[in-house]
């Protein structure tokens, strides 16, 4: 009897949260139809109605049924080597300069209007914090740095938090002089100064949105604008870093994942899902449970407009003249640029991160796995060994 190798499964995974409570939550909740979308993806992700594909050992005869998946950002699942790619990439860009993680929060008391609105809302927030950014480095450096942002919009507890990451560049390039402007004494810009500037362009960034009829406020904005002025806006700027890929690699986890990973989810029974959470007071880990319609709830919170660009480049790493700004800068600095073009395979890929040859048959561990049959989609109800002869298991015994 041909063996058949079956792929690892998280114990619990959001797509089962879903697949049982998903019903429940329409029934309390409206759901539109981006986020209708997703959740269509992420049931659909590595089953048949994706299609897939069946490989079988050169040795053995076993056989792996392997499903497509979905290739949704909001998907646990999937991204894993996206990720790794971007990763890749960031790194090879690293100046060697000091680099500074800065982070920009906005009050809570937007969460609802943000919610409501969150493309117009969201590009206010990319445009008022890199036009902080690069005005600080202009006036006080005198010349343009260069960072990278990523959108988180969720905490630990998976709450609406909205909030920049941003990787800066220790200095600046003047093109004018054509220098390198370091930063003096490790030090970036004064954080309160970029909280007072950061609140002014938002705030005036969504009045002008207000008025040109570009989003709807509930009420009377006149009356709610001053309580943001009387809000400290939080904005952090941590110690510069020496080691800037650790960075890139925190940002990473985030980068292709929303909201939360199947790893976290520790119990699921009874309509009740556990998930373990990061306690920033303590640093302690804490568990919490909540039901599962508000789980989806939560996760739900946290879709993106479609199309709609979390990660972005400003400054000198701008996507339009970012090798040719690097090659410059790199010149100036007496060091040499190896930017990554990324052509590394999947295979290549998994074995560089787990140790794991794919290609290699799990089971005798000598054979190689090797494509034998394609599983069009929507393929529910059908084996997939309607799609294949069986192998002929004399010839592999006599092989």
């Amino acid at each position: 009897m041909t063996q058949i190798i079956k792929p690892q499964k998280a114990r619990v995974e959001l797509a089962d949260i879903l697949r049982k409570h998903i019903k429940d939550y329409k029934n309390a909740y409206p759901l539109d139809f981006h986020q209708r979308r997703i959740v269509e993806n992420l049931l659909d992700c590595r089953t048949p109605r994706l299609g897939g594909h069946i490989d079988r050992c050169t040795h053995c005869g076993a056989q792996r049924i392997i499903y497509h998946s979905c290739r949704n950002r909001h998907c646990p699942k999937c991204q894993q080597i996206p990720r790794e790619r971007w990763l890749e990439a960031r790194k090879s860009e690293l100046l060697p300069v000091t680099y500074f993680h800065v982070v920009f929060t906005l009050p809570h008391e937007l969460n609802p209007l943000i919610l409501k609105n969150k493309s117009v809302m969201l590009n206010i927030l990319f445009k008022a914090v890199s036009k902080t950014l690069l005005q600080f480095a202009q006036n006080e450096l005198g010349g343009k740095t260069g960072f990278v942002a990523v959108l988180h919009t969720w905490d630990q507890r998976l709450r609406a938090h909205f909030h920049l990451h941003c990787l800066v560049a220790g200095g600046a390039v003047c093109e004018k002089t054509k220098r390198w402007i370091p930063c003096k004494d490790n030090y970036l810009f004064n954080q309160e100064a970029l909280s007072l500037v950061f609140r002014g362009k938002f705030i005036d960034y969504l009045t002008r949105a207000i008025n040109r009829g570009k989003l709807n406020f509930p009420g009377q904005y006149q009356d709610f604008k001053p309580k943001l002025y009387n809000h400290k806006w939080v904005v952090s700027v941590r110690e510069p870093i020496n080691h800037p890929q650790h960075v890139v690699e925190y940002l990473a986890r985030y980068t292709h994942r929303v909201a939360i990973a199947n790893s976290r989810i520790t119990s699921f029974k009874q309509a009740m899902v556990s998930f373990r959470y990061k306690d920033r007071k303590n640093n302690t880990l804490k568990h919490i449970t909540i039901t599962a319609v508000e789980f989806i709830r939560r996760f739900l919170l946290h879709s993106l407009p479609h199309g709609f660009v979390r990660i972005r480049h400003y400054g000198f790493l701008a996507n339009r003249n970012r090798t040719a700004n690097l090659t410059f800068i790199m010149r100036l600095l007496k060091s040499s640029l190896n930017l990554t073009k990324i052509t590394t395979s999947v295979q290549n890929m998994m074995l560089k991160l787990t140790g794991i040859d794919i290609s290699r048959c799990p089971c005798c561990l000598t054979g190689k796995m090797q494509l034998v049959a394609e599983i069009p989609k929507h393929s529910a109800g059908k084996h997939p060994h309607n799609f294949i002869r069986p192998p002929n298991l004399k010839a592999y015994a006599t092989g």
